[in-house]
C-alpha cells in the first residue's frame, strides 16, 4: 500500500470506531482487527502502519471527533508529513479543503476533563492517561520464581514482587511460558491491587466482581493454592474464561459462581459472614486505562458514571455482609475520579460504625484519602484507587 492509501484507510476505520463510540458498538481493537480482516492485501508493514495512524488520531482528540477525516487531520497538526498525504492520489485522502476543520484536541470531552481536574489529575498527569503502555507480566509463583525464569527477551523487575515488564507489542502469548502457565499479563497496579488484600493460604476469599479471572489468579498464588477462592460475577461469557486460565495455571482452589444482577447475596448465602476478604474489583469508568483504551473516554457519559458510582456502593453494601467480624475488604477502582475513589469509601464508612480504613502498605502509590492513588505519570501504571476496609470483632 502507499503511505497515502494506508491513511485513507486509517480514516475509515475510524469512520467505523467513531459511529461505535457513539452507538455503544464494538472496541476499537474489535473494528480494527475487523477492518484488517477485511483487507488482507495489507501487509504487515502495512498494517503497523495504519493501526499506529488510527490510535495516534483517537489520542490527539479530546472530545468524540466528528469523522474519521476529522481526527485525523487533529493528528496532522502535530505532524506535517500527514498533510501531504492528503494528496488525491488512487486510493488515498482527497486534498485538504481551505475550510475544512481538524476535530478538537484535549485530554477527553470537556465535562470530563473537568471531574479529572476537580480529582487532582491535570497537566502533565493527564496527558499520561493518553500515553503508550508497556506490557507487564505476572510470574505464577505456583509453578515459577522471577529471579529464575528463562524468558527469550529480557525483562525489566517491577516493584511488584512477581511483575516484570517488557516493550510494549511482545508477543508473549506465543511463548511456552505462557501456554505453561508459568506467566500472566497483569499490570503492575492491578498486580499491587492484589497485593492490598493480602490474602494468605487457607484463607477464605471472595473475588466479588471477577470478571475473567485476572485479579483471581493472582489471589489464589499468594494464596498458596490453599483455601477457599470464591470468584463471582454476573457476566457469564467473561467469567467462562477463568476456568481454562486457572487450569493453565495449575490453581486448584477457585469456584465460580455465575451471580444473578440484584440477587447476588441469594447466590452467595454459603458465605454469608464467612469471608476473611472480599476483593471488589468495582466496575468503574476505566478513566486509569486509558493508555491501553483511548477510546473508552468518547464513550463515558455523566449519566453513565452515576451508575458507575451507585454499583460501586452498592457493592460495597454486599462485601460488608459477605465478611466475617473483623474481616476486611479490598476496594479497587482503575478510576483517577473522586467520585469512584475516595468518595465512595468516605460515604460506606459514615454509613457504617465500627469499621475503618486500613490503608495498605505497597511499594508504589501515594497515600490519597483513605486508600492509595496508583498513576500513569508518577508510578508507571494504570491508574488506580485502592482502598483497605477493616470490620468490626
Amino acid at each position: 500500500m502507499t503511505p497515502s492509501a494506508r491513511v485513507q484507510t486509517a480514516i475509515e476505520l475510524l469512520d467505523a470506531i467513531v459511529q461505535a463510540a457513539r452507538d455503544g458498538g464494538a472496541s476499537a481493537d474489535r473494528i480494527v482487527a475487523e477492518g484488517f480482516r477485511q483487507r488482507r492485501y495489507a501487509g504487515s508493514k502495512d498494517r503497523r502502519a495504519i493501526r499506529e495512524l488510527v490510535y495516534g488520531a483517537i489520542r490527539a482528540c479530546g472530545p468524540l471527533p466528528q469523522n474519521g477525516r476529522a481526527a485525523m487531520l487533529r493528528l496532522a497538526q502535530s505532524d506535517s508529513a500527514i498533510v501531504a498525504l492528503f494528496d488525491g492520489s488512487a486510493y488515498g485522502p482527497a486534498p485538504v479543503a481551505p475550510d475544512e476543520t481538524p476535530a478538537e484536541g484535549g485530554i477527553a470531552p470537556a465535562w470530563l476533563e473537568a471531574k479529572l481536574a476537580k480529582s487532582g489529575t491535570q497537566g502533565a498527569d493527564a496527558a499520561a492517561l493518553l500515553g503508550r503502555a508497556p506490557l507487564d507480566i505476572r510470574v505464577n509463583t505456583l509453578k515459577a520464581a522471577r529471579e529464575t525464569l528463562a524468558l527469550p527477551i529480557a525483562a525489566e523487575p517491577l516493584a511488584a514482587p512477581a511483575g516484570l515488564r517488557l516493550p510494549y507489542g511482545t508477543q508473549v502469548e506465543d511463548w511456552p511460558q505462557f501456554r505453561d502457565g508459568l506467566i500472566e499479563i497483569q499490570d503492575c497496579g492491578s498486580q499491587l491491587a492484589c497485593m492490598a488484600a493480602s490474602a494468605g493460604p487457607g484463607e477464605t476469599v471472595i473475588d466479588l466482581c471477577a470478571g475473567a479471572g485476572g485479579k483471581t489468579l493472582a489471589l489464589a498464588a499468594a494464596m498458596d493454592n490453599r483455601g477457599v477462592l470464591i470468584a463471582s460475577d454476573t457476566d457469564r461469557a467473561r467469567l467462562s474464561r477463568l476456568a481454562p486460565r486457572a487450569e493453565r495455571a495449575g490453581i486448584a482452589i477457585v469456584e465460580s459462581v455465575l451471580l444473578d444482577p440484584s440477587r447476588e447475596l441469594a447466590g452467595l448465602e454459603p458465605w454469608l459472614g464467612n469471608a476473611d476478604a472480599v476483593v471488589i474489583d468495582a466496575p468503574c469508568s476505566g478513566t486509569g486505562t486509558w493508555r491501553r483504551n483511548p477510546e473508552a473516554r468518547w464513550r463515558l457519559t455523566e449519566k453513565q458514571l452515576a451508575r458507575y458510582v451507585e454499583t460501586q456502593s452498592y457493592l460495597l453494601e454486599l462485601a460488608a455482609a459477605l465478611v466475617r467480624p473483623g474481616g476486611r475488604i479490598v476496594y479497587i477502582t482503575c478510576s483517577l475520579l473522586d467520585a469512584e475513589g475516595p468518595d465512595r469509601i468516605e460515604a460506606f464508612l459514615a454509613g457504617h460504625p465500627g469499621w475503618r480504613a486500613d490503608r495498605p502498605s505497597l511499594p508504589l502509590g501515594r497515600d490519597y484519602g483513605a486508600g492509595i492513588r496508583l498513576s500513569p505519570a508518577v508510578d508507571g501504571t494504570d491508574g488506580f484507587f485502592i482502598a483497605r476496609l477493616s470490620g468490626p470483632c
